[in-house]
């Protein structure tokens, strides 16, 4: 009997602290100062964040603030992007920033128009006051403004000038080119040009003479307030090593200062696969490059992209490979603290649409708010151009790697998106870039379809048409 009383006892006491233990969690939660659940909540993907606000008033109030969900946006965006979203937008209208997020991850659209050259009214703008028609250039977003260098015209000649619009924080439909005076670096296309801190670094290209290049120049914008602005290029001093001369390859700008490049065309017309990344010294007076050698790496191509994604990550995608097919592979390459290696990404093609194709050349893929890629245009291996956009999910790969997903749970990674507005047409071999933000991008020239002439093989012709391209949201 004693036994019997004793078991119940305890039977009754667990059964009490097992009854009680939810209201002691929840009283051990209500005394967590608001600024600690903040640092938890952040620690958590968004599905656990709305769960955890579920649980009580207090952690719904909190998991609901625009407080918090302006820290996520940072946290998923980066806090330079958020800035500068903050800064274009009417102060007189507050962020909501819970559907800002939610919209853009929802992103089905993209709002297109054309920007016109300064003139008089009524008065088209004079040849000398705007960049003339090109393909295979370079365009950044650097200091508040874009920079246009170089690219390829009729006939296979190319251009030697260097153009550059303040844009600030100001959308408007009509802006100034100014052409800056300079004999250096020496004309190109099929270069590489990339924004490093307030700097730019360009290498290689082909000049009209089909001469490749493997020179690494240094560009810097000065305004000023009564002159306008000036541009300088320095040579950079790099050692003896350097990449074997190349054109048509894809750069990009990694941890900082450092510049990746990737393939190309080189002098003797193959198509190259090696890798290379140049470290630049913290003042940027000096470099050294050091090629990276990994098995398995991407097959040789040209006219490919590559970008960078965040963190010790970048893309890789399409291009034209050995055997002049274009190509639509996805490849990542990781850099950490000298370990260097490529990684293949599966995709699972019946995700696309009937009747459209990925396989592209000549396209651009530009990281945007929210850290996805935005692909745009292209060519196929018929020379067919697109006018497409694509919105690559790279997100799942933000994060280090240890096994990759299979193809069937990727089947929400591509997505068309829709474009309204101005017409930007099929082109290829234009260039993109985003403004800080992330949510403006910037499109120019490339190779569209034109309208036949007589004794014309085809209606190919080069372009020198500018379009604001925004991610169509609804705050």
């Amino acid at each position: 009997m004693a036994e019997r009383r004793r078991s119940n006892g305890s039977s009754n006491e667990s059964s009490s602290s097992s009854s009680s233990s939810p209201g002691t969690a929840a009283a051990t939660v209500c005394r967590i100062p608001d600024d600690h659940i903040f640092s938890i909540l952040l620690r958590l993907p968004i599905d656990s964040i709305l769960c955890f606000g579920m649980t009580c008033r207090r952690l719904r109030s909190l998991t609901y603030s625009d407080a918090l969900w302006e820290s996520i946006c940072r946290r998923d965006w980066g806090s330079s992007s958020v800035d500068d979203l903050i800064k274009a937008h009417d102060p007189s209208i507050p962020i909501a920033w819970q559907n800002l997020y939610q919209q853009l991850h929802q992103l089905d659209s993209v709002y297109c128009r054309r920007l016109l050259a300064a003139a008089a009214p009524a008065t088209p703008p004079a040849p000398d006051m705007v960049p003339s028609p090109r393909a295979s250039h370079s365009l950044n977003f650097v200091s508040g403004c874009l920079l246009l260098f170089g690219g390829g015209c009729e006939g296979g000649r190319h251009r030697d000038d260097t153009w550059v619009a303040y844009m600030g924080n100001d959308l408007r439909r009509i802006l100034k080119w100014q052409k800056i005076s300079s004999d250096i670096p020496s004309g190109r296309f099929g270069h590489s040009c990339v924004v490093v801190g307030d700097s730019l670094v360009l290498f290689g290209g082909i000049n009209d003479n089909a001469v490749r290049k493997n020179d690494t120049w240094i560009g810097r914008i000065v305004l000023h307030e009564t002159s306008g602005m000036t541009l300088s290029w320095r040579l950079l001093d790099v050692g003896s090593v350097a990449p074997p001369p190349r054109g048509a390859h894809a750069g990009c700008c990694i941890d900082k200062r450092k510049m990746l490049i990737y393939g190309g065309i080189g002098t003797s017309g193959v198509r190259l696969g090696d890798t290379w990344v140049l470290d630049l010294s913290e003042n940027l007076c000096f470099g050294t490059w050091v090629e990276v050698v990994t098995h398995p790496s991407p097959p040789s191509r040209s006219g490919h992209t590559l970008t960078h994604i965040g963190g010790t990550r970048t893309i890789l995608f399409g291009g034209r490979g050995l055997g002049y097919d274009v190509l639509n592979d996805l490849w990542l390459f990781e850099a950490y603290e000298g370990f260097w290696r490529w990684l293949q990404l599966p995709i699972d093609l019946q995700s696309i649409p009937h009747g459209l194709s990925l396989p592209r050349v000549g396209h651009s893929a530009t990281l945007i708010l929210g850290g996805q890629l935005l692909i745009y245009g292209g060519e196929d291996s018929c020379r067919h151009r697109k006018d497409d956009f694509w919105l690559l999910d790279v997100s799942s790969y933000r994060q280090p790697i240890i096994t990759l997903p299979r193809a069937g749970l990727l089947t929400q990674m591509w997505k068309r998106l829709r474009a309204v507005g101005d017409n930007p047409m099929c082109r290829s071999f234009h260039q993109t870039c985003a403004d800080n933000s992330g949510r403006y991008l910037y499109v120019f020239g490339g190779m569209v379809d034109g309208v036949l002439q007589p004794a014309e093989l085809s209606g190919l012709r080069f372009d020198s048409s500018l379009f604001l391209v925004e991610l169509l949201l609804l705050s």
